[in-house]
Protein backbone atom coordinates (compact mmCIF):
# COMPACT_ATOMS: atom_id res chain seq x y z
CA UNK A 1 0.00 0.00 0.00
CA UNK A 2 1.44 3.36 -1.04
CA UNK A 3 0.82 6.47 0.98
CA UNK A 4 -0.34 9.60 -0.77
CA UNK A 5 2.05 12.36 0.15
CA UNK A 6 0.12 15.24 -1.38
CA UNK A 7 -0.14 17.15 -4.58
CA UNK A 8 2.84 18.61 -6.38
CA UNK A 9 5.37 16.19 -4.89
CA UNK A 10 7.19 15.86 -8.22
CA UNK A 11 7.04 19.53 -9.19
CA UNK A 12 10.44 20.36 -7.73
CA UNK A 13 12.24 17.59 -9.57
CA UNK A 14 10.37 18.39 -12.77
CA UNK A 15 11.47 22.03 -12.50
CA UNK A 16 15.06 20.96 -11.73
CA UNK A 17 15.12 18.74 -14.81
CA UNK A 18 13.79 21.54 -17.02
CA UNK A 19 16.06 24.22 -15.54
CA UNK A 20 19.18 22.10 -15.97
CA UNK A 21 18.10 21.23 -19.52
CA UNK A 22 17.89 24.94 -20.33
CA UNK A 23 21.31 25.62 -18.80
CA UNK A 24 22.81 22.74 -20.78
CA UNK A 25 21.15 23.79 -24.03
CA UNK A 26 22.64 27.26 -23.66
CA UNK A 27 26.09 26.43 -22.29
CA UNK A 28 27.10 23.32 -24.25
CA UNK A 29 26.92 24.82 -27.76
CA UNK A 30 28.85 27.88 -26.59
CA UNK A 31 31.53 25.79 -24.91
CA UNK A 32 31.77 23.52 -27.96
CA UNK A 33 32.25 26.48 -30.30
CA UNK A 34 34.83 28.01 -27.94
CA UNK A 35 36.78 24.73 -27.80
CA UNK A 36 36.67 24.31 -31.57
CA UNK A 37 37.85 27.87 -32.21
CA UNK A 38 40.71 27.56 -29.72
CA UNK A 39 41.55 23.97 -30.73
CA UNK A 40 44.31 23.37 -28.17
CA UNK A 41 46.78 20.70 -29.31
CA UNK A 42 49.19 20.63 -26.39
CA UNK A 43 49.17 21.02 -22.62
CA UNK A 44 50.06 24.71 -22.79
CA UNK A 45 47.11 25.29 -25.12
CA UNK A 46 44.72 23.59 -22.71
CA UNK A 47 46.12 25.61 -19.82
CA UNK A 48 45.61 28.82 -21.78
CA UNK A 49 42.06 27.79 -22.67
CA UNK A 50 41.12 27.36 -19.00
CA UNK A 51 43.17 30.25 -17.64
CA UNK A 52 40.33 32.82 -17.56
CA UNK A 53 38.21 32.61 -14.44
CA UNK A 54 34.95 32.96 -16.42
CA UNK A 55 35.83 29.84 -18.43
CA UNK A 56 36.53 27.74 -15.35
CA UNK A 57 33.34 28.93 -13.63
CA UNK A 58 31.20 28.36 -16.74
CA UNK A 59 32.57 24.86 -17.24
CA UNK A 60 32.10 23.95 -13.58
CA UNK A 61 28.52 25.27 -13.54
CA UNK A 62 27.76 23.41 -16.77
CA UNK A 63 29.08 20.13 -15.38
CA UNK A 64 27.19 20.72 -12.14
CA UNK A 65 23.98 21.22 -14.17
CA UNK A 66 24.80 18.04 -16.09
CA UNK A 67 25.29 16.10 -12.85
CA UNK A 68 21.98 17.37 -11.42
CA UNK A 69 20.20 16.59 -14.69
CA UNK A 70 21.66 13.08 -14.69
CA UNK A 71 20.78 12.55 -11.03
CA UNK A 72 17.10 13.42 -11.54
CA UNK A 73 16.84 11.15 -14.57
CA UNK A 74 18.67 8.19 -13.06
CA UNK A 75 16.80 8.56 -9.77
CA UNK A 76 13.48 8.39 -11.58
CA UNK A 77 14.57 5.34 -13.57
CA UNK A 78 15.73 3.58 -10.41
CA UNK A 79 12.48 4.44 -8.61
CA UNK A 80 10.46 2.99 -11.47
CA UNK A 81 12.44 -0.18 -12.20
CA UNK A 82 14.37 -1.25 -9.07
CA UNK A 83 11.80 -2.56 -6.63
CA UNK A 84 14.09 -3.85 -3.86
CA UNK A 85 14.64 -0.95 -1.47
CA UNK A 86 18.12 -1.99 -0.34
CA UNK A 87 19.38 -2.39 -3.89
CA UNK A 88 17.77 0.89 -4.96
CA UNK A 89 19.42 2.75 -2.06
CA UNK A 90 22.80 1.17 -2.88
CA UNK A 91 22.44 2.25 -6.51
CA UNK A 92 21.42 5.76 -5.39
CA UNK A 93 24.57 5.95 -3.30
CA UNK A 94 26.75 4.72 -6.15
CA UNK A 95 25.29 7.28 -8.55
CA UNK A 96 25.61 10.13 -6.03
CA UNK A 97 29.23 9.24 -5.26
CA UNK A 98 30.07 9.00 -8.96
CA UNK A 99 28.41 12.30 -9.91
CA UNK A 100 29.64 14.27 -6.88
CA UNK A 101 33.12 12.81 -7.24
CA UNK A 102 33.23 13.79 -10.92
CA UNK A 103 32.22 17.38 -10.17
CA UNK A 104 34.72 17.61 -7.30
CA UNK A 105 37.48 16.15 -9.47
CA UNK A 106 36.78 18.67 -12.23
CA UNK A 107 36.87 21.52 -9.70
CA UNK A 108 40.21 20.25 -8.38
CA UNK A 109 41.64 20.02 -11.89
CA UNK A 110 40.37 23.43 -12.95
CA UNK A 111 41.71 25.19 -9.88
CA UNK A 112 44.98 23.26 -9.53
CA UNK A 113 46.61 25.59 -12.07
CA UNK A 114 45.14 28.80 -10.67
Amino acid sequence: MKLAVGAHTGTGTWLMQRATAIVLSLALPGLTIHFMLAWPVDFAGWQALFAPLWMRVLLLLTVLALALHAWVGVRDILMDYVHFTGLRLALYLAVIITLAGSVAWLAAVLWSQA
